[in-house]
């Protein structure tokens, strides 16, 4: 037994919390600075094709290219947010760097030429990427480098997000259904509040959303949430089992990867062109703060839904998160007068609910709610994610999540669990 093992417990875990302050805030810096520019230049991008609509008609080229890049030199990091969970559960080596420039120029293309994706995935990925670099730098373990990941994973979402607590617990929930990882709370705390500091020092805004006064909680709008919660949680599994099933299909049968995005290319330009608008690709975010503040198409959580799952499941690079906060949000925007809720609600918890039953992570959701929208709606959020994680299914947006323990006890017997 070493005199340092003697001391005190709290004295012993001072150079605990040093190391992982040193490492965590080395990975908010490079995860926040590399959101940073990721934003910085989505932000021009998406101003550059609704400046020059034509550019849509670029887009089969342009998911041709990416899908050729990927087949040469990014067959190591295709697996995405995926490679990123599978290395947290089995670690084997680190993850190639290129994983970062690739998925930034691969959404950056999707984006400029109209592809209906996100951008949580990219975050996420080059924070992981980034994160895992210092593997060696550190020398680090299994055990050790697993955190770095999980911090890796917080940082990115946080910054790009601007959600550092959420952030935080996506990175401990995201991965196993059920169960987090407690080992890695303060790292992945440390990791997810400074990289939020980092993006903001950098010069960048993040959305800021209408609400509405504060709805009292009665037993009629508990019952409407729960009711609400319902549908957000099949809206969530229908997106991810389309995703997969549409990746799926195109891979059983197009055999030449960078067919599948030219394909899905020519399939969302020309669903654009017979919809006659542009309001289904890209981010969307001027149609999700609409969602806060007039009644909407009640179809447009459908075309959000439709046009991302091909754009997804033929290959076009991204994430899910951001046109699930759509689908969401407008969802809870045709829902709001059939339960006599107020829009700015129905559309803030349909926004995280979504999101809480796809990805399977019902506490960062709830966060995010309070993060984004006040603690006011701490209860509805808490309502409407808790009842969307438990109607989604055991099958989420990210194939490598597993399960840690079942979401009821029926399933649990089914399972054997």
């Amino acid at each position: 037994m070493t005199i340092f093992s003697k001391l005190p417990e709290p004295l012993r875990l001072l150079p605990y919390v040093g190391k992982w302050c040193l490492i965590a805030s080395l990975v908010a810096l490079l995860a926040g600075s590399a959101s940073a520019f990721f934003l910085f230049s989505l932000d021009l991008a998406t101003r550059t094709r609704e400046a020059h609509p034509w550019l849509l008609w670029l887009l089969p080229v342009a998911g041709f290219a990416v899908g050729w890049i990927y087949l040469h030199a990014g067959r190591s990091v295709e697996a995405g947010n995926n490679l990123l969970i599978d290395e947290i559960h089995d670690p084997a080596k680190v993850v190639p760097l290129r994983m970062a420039p690739l998925v930034l120029m691969g959404t950056v293309a999707s984006h400029l030429f109209g592809a209906s994706v996100g951008r949580e995935g990219t975050a996420v990925q080059m924070g992981g990427a980034l994160a895992d670099q210092l593997t060696h730098v550190f020398g680090l373990r299994h055990e050790d480098r697993r955190i770095l990941l999980m911090a890796g994973i917080s940082a990115g979402f946080s910054s790009v997000f601007g959600t550092p607590m959420a952030g935080a617990i996506f990175g401990l929930e995201v991965l196993a259904i059920g169960r987090m990882r407690y080992d890695a709370i303060f790292p992945c705390f440390v990791a997810a509040i400074a990289a939020d500091q980092v993006g903001l020092l950098w010069g960048v805004h993040h959305t800021h959303y209408p609400m509405a006064a504060g709805t009292p909680v009665t037993l009629w709008s508990a019952a409407a949430v729960i009711a609400a919660g319902m549908l957000f949680g099949l809206a969530g599994m229908a997106f991810a089992r389309g995703t997969h099933a549409l990746s799926a299909f195109m891979k059983r049968r197009v055999a030449y990867a960078p067919l599948r995005p030219f394909l899905g290319g020519v399939v969302v330009a020309l669903a654009v062109w017979t919809c006659g608008t542009h309001r289904y690709i890209g981010l969307g975010i001027d149609v999700i703060v609409d969602a806060f503040r007039q009644p909407l198409a009640p179809w447009d959580f459908l075309g959000k839904g439709l046009f991302t799952v091909v754009s997804l499941g033929a290959g076009f690079k991204g994430g899910e998160v951001t046109p699930l906060f759509y689908i969401g949000a407008t969802l809870g925007n045709a829902l709001a007068p059939l339960l006599h809720l107020p829009f700015p609600l129905l559309a803030a918890l349909g926004f995280v609910a979504v999101f809480a039953g796809a990805a399977n992570t019902p506490l960062a959701s709830t966060v995010m709610a309070i993060e984004l929208f006040g603690a006011g709606i701490g209860p509805f959020a808490a309502l409407a994610c808790v009842v969307s994680y438990l109607f989604s299914g055991h099958a989420g947006i990210y194939r490598a999540q597993r399960v840690g323990h079942a979401k009821h006890e029926g399933v649990a017997r089914e399972t054997g669990k």
